[in-house]
């Protein structure tokens, strides 16, 4: 095949790709919008409220999650299957929900409006703002540890939020993209070790472990490269284990090693003090510059992202034409 056959076979994966990537950058999520994401909150607070009760939770949770996500698979399968002739309909739909699929434009703005409050309106405005998007406690939180979980989550979310859906998207496509998104809201929503969740979200919390364990990975070193970071890749080789996740640690500590700053540390989530390993050790002052130095890592590391699915999806055309 010549390029522009390529191209043309490509189009029907490549198009929505790029118009859901330029879509997210320029308008973020949109709060106000129907989303499927919110949809699945809705069916997985339901379920768990039936099924999270008496007996046998660890198994009643692992079958609701593998219907979830199950069904989520194949109705967006044969949905997408039952369009595929029609180009007008094709194109808006994917783009659309490839838009949905990605969320780098509003991870970086709520990120932007903690360090917007924190320095324009003070402490408590700052603390507020960060309570949107952590799960710690923030009551207490210093300007210090306000920025640090800020640029945590950036980092982490980045993976979870943007590389991993572009990830199963380029061997998937949607319905793959989207049984992803599943998984991870259930394991924000019910993957808690607690006493509520501890064996009705385990299952939930395993899966995406292993659905994010190539992502995460591929996160991190994406960041280093469009970073030109030698401290980065050095950071990913010692602290990558220093996370109570398996996969977290890596995006963390290659954000750490490119601001060669220090994260981690004690903290309070639901009423217990968490002892997190550290993630370096300079314990420099973390400023705004900072935050803007990663919402631009986030950036790069996005675009270099949607040109390897796209690549991804173009050598796929390839073998599948011979």
């Amino acid at each position: 095949m010549d390029s522009e056959s390529i191209l043309v076979s490509s189009s029907p994966y490549l198009i929505p790709l790029l118009v859901g990537y330029l879509l997210d950058l320029v308008f973020g999520d949109p709060y106000r919008m129907p989303h499927p994401v919110k949809l699945f909150g809705r069916l997985i607070a339901y379920g768990e409220s039936v099924l999270n009760k008496n007996r046998y939770r660890f198994l009643k949770g692992m079958l609701m999650v593998l219907l979830l996500v199950g069904v989520t698979w194949a109705s967006l399968l044969l949905f997408f299957f039952a369009i595929q002739n029609v180009c007008f309909v094709w194109y808006p739909v994917a783009s659309l929900f490839v838009f949905w699929g990605l969320a780098n434009r509003s991870l970086i703005d709520e990120a932007r409006k903690v360090e917007y409050e924190l320095s324009m309106n003070g402490l408590e405005a700052g603390r507020h703002q960060l309570s949107y998007i952590v799960g710690r406690d923030t009551s207490n939180l210093s300007p210090q540890q306000i920025r640090t979980a800020t640029l945590e989550t950036l980092s982490e979310n980045l993976s979870d939020g943007v590389i991993a859906p572009l990830f199963y998207y380029a061997i998937g496509g949607i319905p793959l993209m989207f049984a992803y998104k599943m998984v991870n809201t259930l394991d924000s929503m019910v993957g808690y070790k607690n006493e509520r969740y501890i064996r009705f979200g385990k299952f939930a919390a395993r899966l995406d472990d292993v659905a994010n364990f190539i992502p995460a990975r591929l996160t991190a070193i994406i960041m280093a490269v469009v970073s030109a970071s030698k401290n980065a890749f050095l950071f990913i080789r010692l602290y990558r284990k220093n996370h109570s996740s398996p996969n977290a640690g890596w995006p963390e500590s290659a954000l750490a090693g490119i601001l060669n700053c220090r994260f981690g540390g004690p903290n309070l989530y639901h009423g217990k003090m968490v002892e997190k390993p550290y993630i370096g050790k300079n314990n420099r002052e973390i400023t705004s510059p900072d935050i803007d130095k990663a919402c631009w890592v986030n950036h790069k590391t996005t675009i270099v992202m949607v040109v390897l699915t796209a690549l991804v999806i173009c050598c796929s055309t390839i073998f599948l034409s011979h």
